[in-house]
């Protein structure tokens, strides 16, 4: 069977009803096209009493169009991620109904209770348990899924089937290209023209990004999720949901707690350029950042010394070295991710969430600023809390 895009509204309820188990069988239908994203298209299909997700997948990029091709081999990849994820943490993921291959299609739950992170952060959302949530899903989805745990042959084959280089190629083009020099993609404030300008000249910084992205290109560490921003999670009080993994193939581990932290700390950058947003909960960001990663270190190192399948990784001061070098990782992925959303062509809604265009231009000069020392400082740093003290300068 060929590929088409769904053709109208029945095609959708169709498809949704035949492969989900929420709706009566005389329920009427409606469909809502929610896609917000770059890359696909994204529907909710409801009756009065439950809804489901169809999410479909296009061979090239939605926002550009058939001038950037892209594989949709892609929505596999999230589907079985999808899996592998509920069978390690059902709590943070939503539950994958079906796959379709020849569709490029899948159904799954819908999360329509639960409020985007992204906006969450906007409003100023407490959310008690996230830091825990997310640190939970991180250690277990990337321990279980590296050489730690996984015999050769295992880690081999997972290498094999979440091969995913177009995506990868995307991430490779904007994470460490594209900011680092006069891109046509990038899109960059007139506040920030001469910073740019100065940072393309920046021998030292463009060293380490290189360092970044062989690192990103060549370390086959465990599955990312890959794509793990504020965008791709959703929450209630109680409740943190992770979506999206299609970006997911098996590299360095500290790039999924990279993009997690860089996309805490633009929020943090653009809510201390709003209007009445208060200090306590900017203060209460910049704990939500240290408990994340002490959170998620702490359960990885118990992961190390129970559940290691190698004796000598189990060792104490291994463990030390190994956890010291994540960190490291991490703040290069972190700051090549503040970069890329300040300056480059996938920039996130705390920009436009400013209502003055100075105010604009100040928010992302320290996000620029802030993203390079985390580049230049990441093996000095030592700590998460020395990394938030740069917050102060």
């Amino acid at each position: 069977m060929s590929f088409h895009k769904f053709a109208d509204n029945a095609e959708l309820i169709a498809f949704a009803r035949q492969h989900s188990p929420v709706f009566a069988p005389a329920a009427v239908l409606t469909v809502e096209e929610i896609s917000d994203g770059n890359i696909n298209y994204v529907y909710r299909i409801k009756s009065d009493q439950a809804s489901v997700i169809v999410k479909q997948a296009l061979p090239f990029i939605r926002i550009i169009g058939e001038g950037w091709p892209l594989s949709q081999d892609r929505i596999r990849i999230e589907a079985q991620s999808l899996q592998r994820a509920a069978e390690l943490c059902p709590a943070q993921v939503p539950q994958l109904y079906y796959y379709d291959a020849a569709r490029c299609a899948l159904v799954m739950e819908d999360m329509g209770d639960h409020q985007n992170l992204r906006e969450a952060l906007l409003a100023e959302r407490v959310v008690p348990q996230l830091a825990a949530h997310l640190a939970h899903f991180m250690a277990r989805t990337l321990f279980y899924s590296s050489d730690f745990y996984l015999d050769s042959h295992q880690k081999k084959a997972l290498v094999k089937d979440f091969i995913n280089p177009d995506l990868c190629k995307s991430t490779e083009e904007v994470f460490f290209v594209d900011p680092y020099c006069d891109h046509e993609r990038n899109n960059i404030h007139p506040a920030l023209q001469t910073a740019a300008a100065e940072m393309w000249q920046h021998a030292a910084l463009k060293c380490e990004v290189a360092q970044l992205k062989m690192q990103f290109l060549c370390q086959a560490q465990a599955l990312l999720h890959g794509d793990l921003h504020t965008g791709s999670i959703f929450v209630t009080e109680q409740s943190s949901q992770v979506i999206d993994p299609e970006f997911g193939f098996v590299g360095p581990i500290g790039f999924d707690p990279g993009v997690l932290i860089a996309n805490y700390l633009l929020s943090y950058c653009a809510l201390g350029q709003m209007a009445g947003v208060s200090a306590h909960y900017r203060q209460g960001l910049r704990q939500t950042i240290a408990d994340l990663w002490n959170g998620f270190t702490a359960q990885f190192d118990q992961l190390m010394a129970s559940d290691t399948r190698d004796a000598s990784f189990k060792q104490a001061s291994y463990r030390q070295y190994y956890l010291q070098q994540l960190l490291a990782d991490t703040l290069g992925f972190a700051g090549t991710e503040v970069i890329r959303r300040t300056i480059g062509i996938a920039q996130v809604a705390e920009w436009q969430a400013i209502d003055n265009d100075a105010a604009v231009g100040v928010a992302k000069g320290q996000a620029l600023a802030l993203g390079q020392q985390l580049i230049l400082q990441r093996r000095t740093l030592g700590t998460i809390e020395a990394m938030l003290e740069l917050l102060d300068n």
